[in-house]
């Protein structure tokens, strides 16, 4: 399959040390000929960390794609309705936004962008960075997993030793995450072994 002309939305919540990883495959579906539309939560816009400014975030990620950053609920709601998508993508996907989304809850423009997304029964991709997806967020990942038009970039632990509870998407098989949700299929397999490969 190609993503030629798919409209796919990116949203961005607030695992700041992941972008980096995410970036390099925002441009793969750009240059793949995707429309790229970018969310974002107000953690990425407003947080500056050792990571980076939220506002060169939001800058770099505009200059990427080309469009503007759909960044509050009232420009995110259209995404169902009005702007049909191809695909969803959520990555990073923290464990604060996973259990909001696991349970119903629509408090930020990426959250209602999935939920605008879901209601047309198209695909959902989320890609997971939480310190608890073993801990606490369990049952939401898991809750998660068991939603019709919900697909996960292929993830695992990033550092059992020191995080034991910690799960990261290997982000570098988004595309092809991407290529199968369309067609109504999980890229398999999801759970691998991130922490060896490191991507």
């Amino acid at each position: 399959m190609t993503l030629k002309g798919k409209k796919i939305g990116f949203g961005l919540t607030g695992s700041h040390c992941t972008y980096d990883a995410v970036f390099p495959e925002i441009e793969k579906l750009v240059n793949a000929g995707a429309e790229v539309l970018p969310v974002v939560t107000g953690t990425v816009q407003n947080t500056e960390t050792r990571f980076g400014a939220g506002e060169d975030w939001i800058a770099r990620i505009e200059n990427l794609t080309g469009n503007k950053v759909i960044d509050s609920i009232v420009k995110a709601e259209p995404l169902g309705p009005k702007i049909p998508l191809d695909c969803m993508v959520i990555a990073p996907l923290t464990g604060n936004s996973m259990s909001k989304f696991a349970n119903a809850m629509t408090d930020s423009p990426v959250l209602m962008a999935a939920k605008a997304t879901l209601r047309n029964q198209s695909p959902v991709v989320v890609g997971i960075s939480t310190n608890d997806a073993l801990g606490l967020n369990g049952m939401n990942l898991m809750r998660l997993m068991a939603v019709k038009n919900i697909y996960f970039i292929p993830f695992g632990q990033d550092d059992p030793v020191k995080k034991p509870n910690s799960m990261v998407a290997r982000m570098t098989l988004l595309s092809e995450t991407i290529e199968a949700a369309i067609t109504g299929k999980q890229l398999q397999p999801v759970i691998v072994e991130r922490y060896k490969d490191g991507n």
